[in-house]
């Protein structure tokens, strides 16, 4: 009697002709906010490059427990990104992205304050519990409340943000490092993020939750108000779309994610994740003034450098939020593979050899440019695409726990393999760049423009 009474009730609100006037305001206020998270991120993966000689130093760390130290932030990342789509499906994609801001900013407190070196570890996990479940709630949230020929730009936000985050620690390490002394230096450096984080909290009051979580919860009316507020001018169509594609869902038996139907999504979801990482993005994020310190650049010039690679990350990333619902997010992937498996076999030549290095800068640099250009700016939003939307939440987790457990194992091998061989590492991601091409021409389907209801019948017939 309840569901009749609820699918009534849906049925009046939607043929309500008052609805949606209001204003895209809204809209780009949700996704840059919701996006924040990404600015967290990005923050983090940066900014432990300029304190690992400092932590080096202070706990005496081997190259392998240098790694660890890297990489311990991304033990809590690959728990937030299997347990993120928990949260998200019972309490709803706001409430959550409230939960990990305020990880976000217990974090960057207790670094800073951290009293030893497990003390750093643990805080830096618990860093990584908002990075890994950001990284899975804030672009499936931007792609719930976008239009399908806004959702490319408008979830790139996230990417965007990630990268003005980077650059934003570059700048804060290089700053810190000339105004801050001695041994404060790096609990400044980790610290500073605390600011973006309480900022990311207070702007999340300000914003809707998602209007297709609020239609897998039978609450229609919210949803249909939700669209009308964020400006959607077919409000009633699309709030139809979401109706009819959550009872054919449950009609198919789609809502379990390990199902048969699920299986290209899935392959989707797994290899763009793993293959992100096989491209050495951040092993060359985390070590960047390390890389520069090894091609004989002394520290206040390997932070410089490291800031001219963060810049070209986001123009980059600026150029290809402009294209990307234009040339489609295949295309973009195919171009980046080529250039960045260019870039990485000349790096590889260079440590390799020992000759040329005044070229290591514009390599690594073309290197960022052409990633940020490619999988940098699809991988969010290709995530946030390709799983109906019963299951979109635990698909998108899928895809960012393989990103991210990939991350854990390049990040914490490469000190170890570069110590030995500066070059083969980068050999390495240049062969993978190859393979990732030919996958991606081969079996990755295109999605721009296409509704998010829609994109699951164009994959299911692959």
């Amino acid at each position: 009697m309840a569901n009749e009474t609820q699918g009534q009730a849906a049925a009046a609100v939607v043929t309500d002709p008052a609805r949606g006037t209001g204003s895209t305001r809204l809209l780009i206020l949700s996704a840059i906010t919701a996006a924040m998270g990404g600015l967290l991120f990005g923050f983090d993966t940066a900014v432990i490059s300029g304190v690992t000689r400092a932590v080096s130093a202070i706990y005496a760390l081997s190259p392998l427990r240098l790694g660890l130290t890297v990489s311990s932030a991304l033990i809590g990342t690959v728990l937030g990104a299997i347990f993120a789509s928990m949260p998200a499906d019972r309490y709803g994609r706001k409430h959550t992205l409230f939960v990990l801001a305020f990880l976000y900013m217990v974090s960057a407190v207790g670094c800073a304050l951290a009293w030893s070196w497990p003390a750093l570890m643990f805080f830096r996990i618990l860093g990584g519990l908002g990075i890994g479940g950001s990284s899975v709630v804030g672009p499936m949230y931007i792609a719930e409340i976008s239009p399908a020929e806004k959702r490319g730009r408008l979830v790139g936000l996230f990417q965007f943000n990630i990268c003005t985050g980077i650059l934003l620690a570059y700048c804060s390490n290089y700053y810190i490092g000339i105004y801050v002394p001695g041994s404060f230096e790096w609990r400044c450096k980790l610290g500073v993020s605390a600011i973006p984080a309480l900022l990311f909290g207070m702007l999340l009051l300000l914003i809707p939750e998602s209007p297709r979580w609020l239609v897998s919860q039978r609450r229609e009316a919210d949803a249909l108000d939700v669209l009308g507020k964020i400006g959607e001018r077919n409000s009633k169509q699309v709030l139809n779309q979401m109706i009819d594609s959550r009872e054919s869902e449950g009609r198919q038996s789609h809502a379990r994610l390990w199902s048969k139907v699920h299986a290209f999504p899935i392959f989707l979801a797994i290899s763009l994740g793993v293959f992100n990482q096989l491209s050495g993005i951040n092993a060359i994020l985390y070590y960047i003034n390390d890389i520069f310190a090894q091609a004989g650049f002394n520290k206040v010039s390997s932070d410089l450098q490291a800031i001219a690679v963060g810049a070209t990350n986001l123009l980059f990333t600026m150029v290809a939020m402009s294209v990307i619902d234009k040339l489609g997010r295949k295309t973009v992937l195919l171009i980046g593979a080529v250039g960045t498996a260019v870039c990485l076999s000349g790096v590889a030549l260079i440590f390799t050899y020992g000759t040329h290095r005044n070229l290591l800068v514009w390599l690594l640099m073309a290197f960022i440019a052409l990633f940020s250009f490619s999988q940098g700016a699809v991988i969010w939003v290709y995530l946030s695409e390709i799983f109906p939307n019963s299951v979109r939440a635990g698909g998108a987790s899928l895809g960012s726990l393989a990103h991210w457990l990939m991350n854990a194992l390049i990040s914490g091998v490469y000190p170890v393999l570069a110590a030995k061989s500066g070059g083969k590492p980068f050999a390495f991601f240049a062969a993978m760049m190859v393979l990732q091409f030919v996958v991606v021409l081969y079996f990755y389907p295109e999605t721009k423009a296409v509704a998010l209801e829609e994109v699951q019948n164009k994959i299911a017939k692959r």
